[in-house]
Parts: structure tokens; sequence; C-alpha cells
């Protein structure tokens, strides 16, 4: 029996069973908790129930962490209207931990969040659409920069943060109407420079840093029964709290005991290293569809860039740009949080995992990586390869190496 809905002996039924049982306290947290979703636990441990509920008791923990730590230790919240109805989102700078936060969860956890903060704030604006009778399409936001250090300049999180900015510009176009910037210290300036050239002209014209006097420009603009105690107005939490920190989080430093590095510690399978202003590839020959294609890796010291692309024939000398993306190329901090990824082959064909350096013109990057190749209803073990690896630089090919040559420009 393929261990698949409809096809389940009677041994597989009952582990299905005594699997689902086991698990009612974490069920709330998947994502899904229909039989095809669960029958893929257990056929990835080959139905022995004790190994599937702890792989998946493994993964709930983890996630259920790094969704802990972002909630608890990543500033910010919705807080009040401004005169015109439409909502305030506050950001408040100083006390947010950013080595902490990403020793804890990764870049893709933080996107997911902010994410799922622009819809709940263009929900938010379609209800006062409906309350004020007019439409209301835009935030005012208000960003505290008191305590702004250098430790708010570390490169990891301006980059993350300035893939953010691109995201809500290109998904949420003019939902900003104005961003206040107040307690800017001396350094703004410099942070705003690392950051500016992710927005648009149009967004950096709607950016207003307000000086001594931010309190009463602010009441401009919101009326006090909106505006927090703390920053002038006269909101406060339901026991008095003038920073109103129901509706505002201010973060904090993060514990070590959420860290991700001396929490999860993976064991890879293969090692290599990828030359600055280069690439490498691991071709992998998918022969039928519904295969799946899982990997884990991390990097020494730096991030690293990873996509998977298809091409015709193993072997054949091809760079990024004429091999077709499966997914797309994005870097990674890999060096702070180990990633891991899957995909379901839906045709046969040669799969590419890359690792791309081209974009580093002095450092080299280590990585140890795991690769698994999941046969549809297989009935063993994932099975582990290694894959045939291809550099890609701007230095001849070695005779070993299959595949083509691939400089850093042409990627």
């Amino acid at each position: 029996m393929s261990g698949r809905v409809g096809d389940l002996s009677p041994k597989q039924a009952e582990a299905l069973e005594e699997f689902r049982e086991r698990i009612q306290d974490v069920l709330p947290l998947l994502p899904a908790q229909h039989d095809h979703f669960l029958l893929r636990w257990l056929r990835a441990r080959n139905f022995n129930v004790n190994k599937s509920e702890a792989m998946l008791r493994k993964v709930v923990c983890f996630h259920c962490i790094c969704v802990q730590v972002i909630e608890k230790y990543l500033s910010g919240g919705m807080c009040g209207f401004d005169r015109e109805g439409s909502p305030i989102w506050w950001d408040v700078i100083g006390p947010v931990d950013p080595k902490g936060l990403f020793l804890s969860a990764s870049k893709q956890d933080f996107i997911k969040s902010k994410i799922r903060d622009c819809e709940m704030l263009q929900k938010e604006c379609d209800l006062q659409s409906e309350r004020l009778g007019r439409h209301v399409e835009a935030i005012t936001m208000i960003y505290d920069c008191e305590g702004l250090g250098l430790k708010h300049l570390w490169k990891p999180a301006i980059e993350t943060y300035g893939e953010i900015l691109t995201m809500f510009e290109d998904n949420y176009p003019e939902g900003l109407k104005r961003l206040f910037v107040i307690k800017a210290p001396k350094l703004f300036p410099v942070a705003y420079n690392l950051v500016k050239h992710f927005l648009s002209e149009i967004t950096r014209n709607k950016i207003i840093v307000l000086g001594g006097n931010w309190q009463e420009v602010l009441l401009n603009y919101i009326d006090p029964e909106q505006l927090p105690a703390a920053y002038g107005g006269k909101l406060t939490d339901p026991d008095g709290d003038s920073r109103c920190r129901t509706k505002i989080h201010y973060a904090g430093t993060v514990p070590t005991s959420y860290y991700v590095r001396e929490s999860v510690k993976v064991d890879y399978e293969q090692c290599l290293t990828v030359s600055r202003g280069s690439s490498q590839q691991l071709e992998y020959e998918i022969l039928f569809p519904g295969c799946v294609l899982r990997w884990q890796f991390s990097s020494d010291g730096a991030d690293i860039g990873f996509g998977v692309f298809m091409k015709g024939k193993i072997g054949e000398r091809q760079n990024a740009g004429q091999m077709q993306e499966v997914v797309p190329s994005q870097r990674y901090n890999a060096h702070l949080v180990p990633e891991d990824g899957s995909l379901t082959c839906s045709e046969p064909g040669v799969y590419v995992l890359r690792f791309d350096n081209t974009y580093s013109i002095f450092q080299s990057k280590r990585i140890s990586f795991t690769v698994e190749v999941l046969l549809p209803g297989q009935s063993q073990s994932p099975k582990k390869r290694a894959g045939s690896q291809v550099e890609a630089s701007n230095q001849s090919q070695s005779p070993n190496n299959q595949g083509g040559s691939e400089s850093g420009a042409s990627s």
C-alpha cells in the first residue's frame, strides 16, 4: 500500500489513528489537520508512530519558538487613528535587539511577520472606510528613534529591513500617508542613508523628521484621545499605562535561551567552499514527478545566496540566466540561523541547487549542507544524496567539474 489517503493497509490506518490521537495538543498549531498532511509525517518515518511524533513535535517546537520570539521581542503595533481616520502604526526602535532576534529566528520569519502586519493594517483601513463612510487607504507611521545605536546598523538587520521596505512598496502601493520620525539622535542620518535607496522618491518625500517640538506637531495630526499619554496625548491602557503596552510592543533584549544556534544542532552530510565572486551548483536528476527535494544548510561567517533551478541535462553548461528558476534566488543569513526548505518536483528533469557568492568581492564562503531526495510513496527512510558539484567562477573550470563557468556579472 502507498500509505496515502484511500490506499492504506489496516496497519497504516491504525498508525494514522494513533498518531492523530497522540498529537491532539499540537494539532491547532499545524498548518493543516487533514489526513493527507498527517500521512506525510508517517510516510517520512516508515509509519513508525514514535519517530513521526518526535519529528513533528521538534518542528512545531522550533516554529513556535520563532513565532514567540517575534511576538515578544519585535517592537511595533497599531495604536490610535489620526484626525483623518487613518490607522497609526508605531515602531519603537531603541529597545530592539537585532542580533538576538536574528539568532533566534530566520529572515523569512521576520518577513512573514511584517506581511501579517501589513494585511492587518489593510483590513483596518477597510473597516475604517465602512465606519466613516469614506475611503481610507493609507496609514500614518511614527518611528520613535530614541536609543537608536550602532547595534541597529548591523548589516544583516539593515538588509532584511530593506527587503521588508521593498516588499511594502511593491505590494502595498501608496499604503503610507506619512511617516513621522521623533527623538532622532545624531546617528539617524547614517541609518537613514543605509535604507533610503530601498524607498521610492515618493515615499522618501512622505518622511518627516521632527525636532524638539514633536509632541506639538503630532497633536496637529492626531487627536489627544488617540495619542498615547507618553507621547503627549491622553490615551492610556485600561490599567493607566501611558505607553499603551497592550497595543504597542516595546521589545527588549532576547534571552540567549531562544538562540537557535545554541538550541538547534544540525549535523550536515557535506561541505563545500564557494569562492569569492563565484557560485557552486549541485545537480539532482529527478526521474519522475512527485519526488521531494529537501535541503538544509548553514554558512560560515557571512550570508550566502541560494536558489533552485531546472535544466535539461546533467553536466550541461548553463549559468543562472540560462536555467529555469524554480525557487527564486535570494540571500540568506545562514551564518546566523540555519536554513531549510523543500520542493515537490512537479516534473522530471535536472534540478540545480545553486549557492551564489557572485556578489562578494573579497570573501569566500564555506557551506555545510544536507540534501535529500524523497521518493513519492517511498517505504524506506529518506535517501541522502550529495549530488554532483559544479563550480562557477571567473577562474578556469576544473576538469573534474561538470557544468559551465558563470561570471559574477552574468548572474
